[in-house]
């Protein structure tokens, strides 16, 4: 949220730096709002000052205001040397002098813009590249900062880059004696890393501590929270999956054929909606993610869900390597025993027995044996929808909301891509899903479908989010 007066009570940080640290970057994390501010490579992209406005329970706790780049501290530095040449105020005094001069709306318009800000908050959050080299300028900055006579929190920012110098700059900055030193990264979101802010926020900043407490529950809370909707969505997704049914005709392969493709079809459309699903969850937008690793494009998976090559890629074993097939003659195994159909149909008795051991389904039974069988997902393909899910939410939360750029391999590795495959246990899948096979109405896949409210299988959806939750870790 941005604009607006603010209650006194509220705590207000001014995220202050130089141009093209990532200001606008960490407002965006921290508020998960992709759409704040300008983010961009350019100079000066923030010309003003906005706000963000941190809730819980409806209430706001912290306001974050956003400044435009500090430019040229030294030439600034000068300037307040100089108007102030035998010390005979203070600096902060020196500061206000500045900023009702000419100069402050003229070529230290920005900076001027920033200080006011600082001189109005709480807290100033110097936000630093890391990947950048330890310069005079930053000092200089630091140092004008300093006679604001407001608390200091640097931020190092970046961290997960290789290119990152975080030793250098926590030398540095000791030297500076700025011992309080937060690391961060507005591209990975690390929910450590966000937690140790505001505790060090709490550090400088006592007053603050009951509503940064609240801060940080929430955010733990809601973490669950979004954890626990994905495991639901990935759970819905698997009982529909697996219990959806398409009768083929196996005297007509023409028929066979259009039964598959239709199969297919279903499937793929059906985990589309459980990926826009986790997108809005997470709150991006279908252009947010693409990478190799997870072959997200456009809210799209790249690889097919029908192909080994997306079944090798998250480390599935396939004997025939087809995920997906025309299990004829086979139809409902899993609701008698194991008894296939085409055993069954030997005999007339044992058409009777298996009539009479499916209740209900009994009329669909003898459809089947006189001709007709059931396609059904394979269980390699229900472990790759379960495995895809997964991988992408664990990249999701994962995922800080100024990221321009599609996640690295590294990145996607250590997310839930490929090379750090979900532990998924394949047998407890397996077992779940099978009794979501016998239930073919519990699948929205499936015209008519009247048991998606069924207390069996919301059963079934509990007990699965319980099993995919484990699966996350410490990635969502």
């Amino acid at each position: 949220m941005t604009g607006g007066p603010i209650d006194q009570d509220v705590m207000k940080v001014a995220v202050v730096g130089h141009t093209n640290t990532g200001k606008t970057s960490l407002l965006r994390t921290l508020s998960r709002d992709r759409d704040f501010g300008d983010v961009s490579n350019r100079p000066a992209t923030t010309k003003g000052v906005d706000q963000a406005l941190l809730y819980v329970d409806g209430e706001a706790l912290v306001a974050l205001f956003d400044t435009p780049g500090l430019e040229d501290p030294m030439a600034l530095l000068e300037r307040l040397a100089q108007s102030n040449p035998n010390r005979s105020k203070d600096w902060h005094e020196t500061i206000n002098d500045f900023l009702a001069s000419p100069a402050a709306k003229g070529e230290f318009a920005q900076e001027a813009l920033a200080l006011t800000q600082v001189l109005k908050s709480d807290l100033a959050v110097y936000v630093i590249d890391a990947r950048e080299r330890v310069l005079a300028k930053y000092r200089d900055e630091l140092e004008i900062l300093s006679r604001c006579a407001v608390p200091i929190l640097p931020l190092l920012n970046f961290i997960a880059s290789p290119d990152a110098k975080t030793e250098a700059w926590r030398e540095q900055l000791a030297r500076l004696n700025l011992h309080a030193v937060a690391a961060y990264d507005t591209v990975v979101l690390d929910a450590r890393n966000e937690q140790q802010l505001f505790e060090k926020m709490q550090v400088l900043l006592h007053r603050f501590e009951q509503p940064l407490n609240r801060l940080l529950r929430s955010l733990e809370q809601r973490r669950q929270e979004i954890a626990r909707a994905a495991a639901l969505m990935i759970a819905d997704l698997l009982i529909d999956g697996a219990s959806y049914v398409v009768i083929a005709d196996d005297s007509n392969e023409t028929h066979v054929a259009a039964a598959k493709e239709t199969l297919e079809a279903g499937l793929r459309s059906r985990e589309q909606k459980c990926l826009q699903g986790l997108l809005d969850l997470y709150r991006f937008r279908a252009d947010d993610l693409i990478a190799t690793p997870l072959p997200v494009a456009d809210g799209q998976w790249g690889v097919d869900l029908f192909t080994p090559e997306a079944l090798k890629q998250f480390g599935i074993q396939t004997g025939g390597g087809a995920a997906v097939g025309a299990m004829s003659g086979l139809a409902v195994d899993v609701m008698v025993g194991g008894l296939t159909l085409g055993a069954a149909a030997a005999t007339g008795a044992a058409v009777g027995a298996l009539v009479g051991a499916v209740g209900d389904r009994g009329r669909q039974v003898v459809h089947l044996l006189r001709g007709k069988s059931e396609l059904r997902a394979e269980d390699e393909t229900l472990l790759l929808l379960a495995t895809r899910q997964v991988a992408l939410t664990q990249a999701l939360a994962r995922r800080g909301h100024a990221a321009q750029q599609p996640l690295s391999d590294d990145q996607a590795a250590a997310q839930g891509g490929r090379k750090a495959k979900p532990a998924l246990d394949p047998a407890a899948l397996k077992k779940h899903l099978r009794l979501a096979a016998a239930h073919p109405e519990w699948s929205e896949l499936n015209k008519g479908a009247r048991g998606l409210s069924d207390s069996g299988r919301h059963d079934l959806r509990d007990a699965l989010a319980a099993l995919i939750g484990t699966a996350f870790g410490d990635g969502a």
